[in-house]
């Protein structure tokens, strides 16, 4: 009652981190029990919190007792798993080592617990209270879309990639995917773009699963206050395709700012680096006898940031699939969740 009552004098302010390649953006939402009051945001030219990025965060949460800090996953070594049965899970990831979280008891979102210990400590100054999976942006994205046919559905971010196949909302496989590895191109890409386009071998694999960690991991209390996975089943219906054009043009907007395209030939290659990935993980799905197999014809993706003509192009001409893509503000999409969080 009295928590009720005081949150109801106090205005509510939700700081959302989203880490890029070489940045980090900082959405700030202040609301009062109605109304949003004031958005703002902050491109910071770092991926840790900086003095500068902190004293931005500080001066919107000081007036405050209450807030709330959202920070969307970076771990390598997450994904998403097409079962919550004890006896299955196994199968796709290591639970000694990893977090993980039901969905409705039909399939589960993990990560590495050594990450988010190190996440928490990194951010300790301010302390974070939600660390979110991008599978869960990706999978509230599309909520509308996953429980009719079988389709893919990809969120795009900087350096990362989310990819999720569902057949009636079902979920059927997933993969978590990264564009570089110590600041370097994967060679391949770099041939392939030295070479005539025409000659490339699509047959080809970007092998990432060699990337493993020999850690000694010790329990994890928490995982941000993300417990009640459930909660996300309460979640408001997304605008349909049609209505999200002036949506689409703010987060155009903002990942312009966000991830600065200085000529041609770098947008290219990232768009045609993740069109590799894509193609490498569909191949998987087709061929690894522990999915379910679908035929996949349409794609979905939600980009956040400023490119993505040219993946749906590729995805389209080479591998003959439909694509619909939208691009998304992923502060914002943070934020969401976060709200829906604390209701």
């Amino acid at each position: 009652m009295l928590s009720t009552l005081f949150g109801n004098m106090f205005t509510r302010v939700f700081v959302n981190i989203v880490v890029s390649r070489s940045s980090t953006l900082v959405y700030i939402e202040i609301s009062n029990k109605k109304d949003v009051i004031k958005k703002v945001d902050e491109v910071f030219g770092t991926t840790s919190l900086s003095n500068k990025m902190y004293s931005f965060i500080e001066s919107y949460i000081k007036e405050t007792p209450f807030y709330y800090i959202s920070f969307l996953d970076t771990s390598e070594f997450q994904g998403m798993a097409p079962t919550c049965s004890s006896r299955e899970i196994s199968k796709f990831f290591d639970v000694n080592v990893h977090k993980y979280l039901c969905y409705s008891n039909k399939y589960a979102f993990y990560t590495l617990k050594s990450d988010l210990q190190l996440l928490q400590k990194a951010y300790s100054k301010i302390g974070i209270d939600f660390i979110f999976s991008p599978f869960i942006i990706l999978t509230r994205i599309f909520q509308d879309k996953v429980d009719k046919s079988a389709a893919m559905y990809i969120l795009v971010e900087d350096t990362r990639i989310s990819l999720a196949v569902f057949d009636s909302s079902e979920l059927l496989y997933a993969e978590y995917m990264v564009l570089e590895q110590n600041g370097q191109t994967y060679d391949l890409l770099n041939e392939a773009i030295a070479t005539d386009y025409e000659s490339l071998d699509f047959d080809g694999t970007i092998d990432l699963d060699n990337m493993n960690a020999d850690l000694d991991m010790g329990d994890l209390d928490s995982f941000g206050d993300f417990d009640d996975i459930e909660d996300l089943d309460t979640l408001e219906d997304m605008d349909d395709f049609s209505d999200v054009k002036t949506k689409n043009e703010k987060a155009v907007t903002l990942a312009k700012k966000t991830n600065p395209v200085k000529d041609e030939t770098p947008t290219l290659t990232e768009d045609y680096a993740r069109f590799l990935l894509i193609q490498n993980s569909l191949n998987t799905f087709y061929n690894d006898e522990k999915f379910a197999s679908a035929f996949i014809e349409k794609v979905f993706i939600a980009s956040g940031v400023d490119s993505g003509t040219d993946l749906k192009k590729y995805l389209e001409e080479e591998i003959f699939l439909n694509v619909v893509l939208r691009h998304v503000d992923l502060g914002a999409e943070l934020c969401d969740l976060a709200r829906a969080e604390i209701k």
